[in-house]
């Protein structure tokens, strides 16, 4: 089923509750379809950096080549925060007055740790990811943080167009009363200095630019969410372990993204106990099918793969490549 779906798709999220396995799932598909002949970008969300750890290489922020057709990457949360804070920082103090640079200052270190910023600016990373990606690479595979803040995330990009969207709104107003006070007669730079701006068209020019950045992030956002919410394009895969609480959390994950739009493609059972090693592991195997059946009671419709539990970690190209062949 993975395979499949990967090969038919040219975004996959890989989702679900920490520590069922998603690094190693994402990594070890995207490996797969790498070894297909695709080009791949591999691309970590979750800010516990555990891609490194699986590869034996450092990955960072930049993309790495780690086998053949295949690159990575680590979206590093602060560091993605530190960057969209410079970028609209730097965009700030060109459009307003020069004597409001310190408010611009003092206004952008409060907004760094301000609840939503750090989701606002890996929404901006990952949608240029997706723009670029879908450019230059055959496949983009998410391993995604674990599922709460995954959700809210596939959620994002509709409520930042909406918000874009107002602020648009918002300074075309500002707009129409610049010019109803030129109208009346603003030769004396009454209009430009109620906007903040000084005499002359240096209103009229930061409204365009206004105009220019706001319509730049509503048109990233609106191909984002035209991406997740096109089922030939993306799918959604969703990682889990065969007990209680990572089933209900599978449900109410899914129930949580189809209302967000974006389609689940499939579940990916994980660290599946054998039933033949032993009167333990059968006790375990037993008591998992119980949830599992659980589990297709409540999403019948989505195909199911389930992979079984090893003796050891995978750790490195060659486990990498044993597990991707078990796909």
């Amino acid at each position: 089923m993975l395979l499949t779906l990967a090969a038919s798709r040219r975004v996959l999220f890989l989702g679900g509750k920490g520590g069922v396995g998603k690094t190693t799932v994402a990594s070890a598909l995207a490996l797969a379809q790498a070894r297909a002949g695709r080009r791949v970008l591999l691309v970590s969300t979750d800010p516990a950096h555990n891609l490194g750890h699986l590869w034996q290489r450092e990955i960072g922020p930049a993309r790495v080549r780690v086998a053949a057709n295949l690159d990575a990457l680590e979206i590093d949360p602060d560091a993605t925060v530190r960057a969209h804070l410079e970028e609209v920082g730097a965009a700030l103090r060109q459009l307003m007055p020069p004597h409001l640079a310190g408010e611009v200052d003092r206004h952008l270190a409060l907004s760094r740790d301000a609840p939503g910023m750090h989701e606002a600016a890996l929404l901006e990373r990952i949608a240029e990811l997706v723009d670029e990606g879908l450019c230059g690479d055959d496949l983009l595979v998410f391993d995604t943080a674990p599922s709460g803040h995954t959700a809210r995330l596939m959620a994002l990009p509709e409520m930042m167009s909406a918000w874009t969207e107002g602020l648009l709104r918002r300074q075309e107003r500002s707009e129409r009363f610049g010019a109803a006070m030129r109208n009346l007669g603003a030769d004396d730079g009454v209009a430009e200095r109620a906007l903040g701006g000084t005499r002359g068209d240096t209103g009229r020019d930061r409204d365009q630019r206004i105009r220019q950045v706001l319509h730049r992030r509503r048109h990233r956002f609106e191909r984002l969410r035209a991406a997740l919410a096109d089922p030939a394009l993306t799918a959604f895969v969703i990682v889990l372990a065969a007990e209680r609480l990572p089933v209900l959390e599978t449900i109410e994950l899914h129930a949580q993204l189809r209302r967000a739009g974006v389609q689940v493609g499939g579940l990916v059972v994980n660290k599946r106990s054998p039933a033949d090693a032993g009167e333990f592991l059968a006790g375990r195997h037993g008591q998992e099918a119980v949830h599992l059946a659980h589990l297709r009671r409540a999403l019948p419709e989505l195909p199911l793969q389930e992979l079984p539990l090893l003796a050891g970690d995978v750790v490195g190209l060659e486990a990498l490549e044993a597990f991707a062949r078990r796909l």
